[in-house]
Order: C-alpha cells, then structure tokens, then sequence
C-alpha cells in the first residue's frame, strides 16, 4: 500500500512542474520573437503573461493536481534562478562604469525605493509590502527585483503581479521616451546635455532587455554603457535584499517572530565573486544562463497562475499612480542626478 501511494504523493509536484515548465518553454520560443525583442518584452514578461491567461481559464480546473509543482515553481525555482543570475555579473563590471556611474546606480536606487515607501505608504496609503514591491522593481531591476523581494516580504501573489505590471507598462514607455530624449538633449532649447546618456539609461530604465532596446536605438556606444550600468544596479540586488530583511520591520517577520533572511541573496553574491575570479568556460556558461533563464521563466509561469485578475482589479488606480509618480521621478529626478554628479564625479 505505501509503494502504491507513493507515486500519489509526487504526482501534484510532477504535474505542476511540468505546466510551469510547457509555459516556460512557450515563454522562451515567444521570446525569440525580433518584434517582442525589439519592444523589450523578454521571455520572463511573456511567462507571467501566459501564466496570468491560463491561470483565469484552464488553471482553476487543473490546480488540485498540480498545485504542488505550481508552488515549488514559485518559490524554491524562484531563489535557484536569483543565484544563478549571479552568473551574468562580475566585479570587472563595475569598473567599466567607474566610480561615477556606481555612485549614481546607488543614488536613483536609493532615492527611487525611498520615495515609494514615502510617497505608496504615507500618502497613498497602500499596503507597505506592494508599495515596496513596486519601489524595488523602479529602482534595480524590474521584474527580477520584484520577484526576488517576494520571499523577503511574503507578500501575496496578487501584489507581486501588480507591481510587475507597472514594471512592464512603465518601462515599455521608456523603450519609446528615451531616443526621443536624446534627441533633445542635443536641441539648444533643451538646454540639458548629459555627461553619458547611456549611464542615464543604465541607472533609470526597470529591465534590462528595456535598457538594451532603449540604448539600442541611440548608438552601440550608448547600449554598451547603459547595460554595463545597469548590470551594476542588478548587483545591488543582494546588499538591499539584506538591508530590507534587517530594516522592513514586522512585515517581514517570520511566523515566530524573526527576520526572514534571504540565504539566497548570499548565495546570489557568491556566485558573483565566482565569475569574477574563476568564470566558467563560455559554453557551460551559456548553458548556466539558458537554464537560468529557464527557472526565472517557470517561477514567473507559476506566478500567473496563481494570480486572479479580480485581485488586480481590486487594487485600484493607487498602484498605477504610485508606478507613474517613480518612473517620473526616474526620467526627471534622474537627469538631475546624472547631470550633477556626473560633472561633479567625472
């Protein structure tokens, strides 16, 4: 009787696995797409995109036998992609952008999430843990930051969905915005030139595969700056991480009491001081990122799945606002960053 259940018990894991890992798979092929590309919709804004569509008309049936792998997908996938992310970045990074373009990352990283718990908690009066959740994917790295924050806060699914959401209205925008920018910036009556537009980019823009369509569209100069610069940011992922599980406060307490800490953004750093000294062959690294790629997109499937639209609609115009009020601080308050401490750094 116990050999017979057993299979019965891994079923719900397996079943759920294999659904996050089809929608990935799609994902991915979807994300090979030139148009999607070009617009800077990476296979990880696809996924939860599937994810939401099926999750609000085929998952509700399918979810008592594969909610287990559903819940896998979006947590413990969710923290192996994070560390294996690490494996985009080393230390040498930061050197490329030197101490200025490092300086200015932090100060619209710090400035951006400051201004979301000031402006979402205080005025908007949001519940603080999608507050900070929008905060995080404005201020690092979209969509990855917002799903890496996720443990850290336990939020409900529906917030992280939302904030992604901003992430993918707002740094859509700015696919579009920033050429036109730069387009002024060289008009007298602009009257505005940036030391480097590409780290203005760099620190500004949610996503990466976002920087790299918006600088694309500038020069090869400009897009190899700004992803430089926003690698960096993406590395500041796991020293905030940290920070948020020491300072956020009873929001991220765990259930007796204590601090949730994010053991993966540790791992997430070791990784980095890995590739930085010892990294691997570049085809098993190319290997390590496809598979990297690949988990992001499953916990990103698993997440859609288990978001309801209603809930989203039941959030309200305030998280919409919220996003607005940051990406306009991003594109204002972060020319006036770049401008002074690029003349005063550079």
């Amino acid at each position: 009787m116990r050999t017979a259940s057993h299979p019965q018990t891994l079923h719900p894991a397996l079943a759920g696995l294999a659904l996050s890992g089809a929608v990935a798979w799609a994902a991915m092929s979807l994300g090979d797409i030139l148009w999607l590309q070009s617009h800077g919709f990476s296979a990880l804004t696809v996924a939860i995109v599937l994810g939401i569509l099926l999750g609000n008309t085929l998952y509700p049936r399918l979810a008592p036998s594969c909610g287990e792998g559903v819940k896998f997908s979006k947590q413990m996938l969710l923290r192996a992609g994070i560390i294996l992310y690490g494996f985009r970045l080393t230390f040498q990074d930061i050197a490329h952008v030197g101490v200025t373009g490092v300086v200015i990352d932090a100060a619209m990283l710090l400035s951006t999430f400051g201004l979301a718990w000031l402006v979402g908690v205080k005025l908007l009066k949001l519940e603080r843990d999608a507050a900070l959740l929008i905060g995080a994917g404005s201020s690092i790295c979209g969509a990855a930051a917002v799903m890496a924050t996720e443990p850290v806060l336990r939020a409900r699914a529906e917030q992280v969905t939302v904030a992604i959401s901003t992430v993918v209205i707002f740094g859509s925008l700015a696919i579009f915005l920033y050429p036109l920018l730069y387009t002024l910036q060289t008009e007298p009556a602009w009257g505005v030139r940036l030391p480097d537009f590409g780290i203005y980019i760099g620190s500004t823009v949610h996503e990466v595969a976002q920087v790299l369509a918006a600088a694309r569209s500038i020069d090869q100069h400009t897009a190899d700056v700004a992803v430089i610069t926003k690698m960096v940011r993406v590395m500041m992922l796991a020293p905030f991480l940290l920070m948020l599980s020491m300072k956020a406060g009873p929001s991220v307490a765990g259930e007796r009491g204590k601090l949730s800490v994010p053991w993966f953004a540790f791992a997430f750093i070791g990784v980095v001081v890995l590739n930085s000294f010892m990294p691997l062959p570049d085809a098993l690294n190319k290997i390590v990122l496809q598979a990297d790629t690949f988990m992001l997109a499953m916990a990103m499937a698993a997440l859609g799945l288990t978001t309801h639209l209603s809930a989203i609609r039941n959030a309200g115009i305030k998280p919409l606002l919220l996003g607005a009020i940051l990406f306009g601080w991003l594109v204002v308050g972060g020319a006036l960053v770049n401008g002074a401490l690029g003349r005063l750094l550079g």
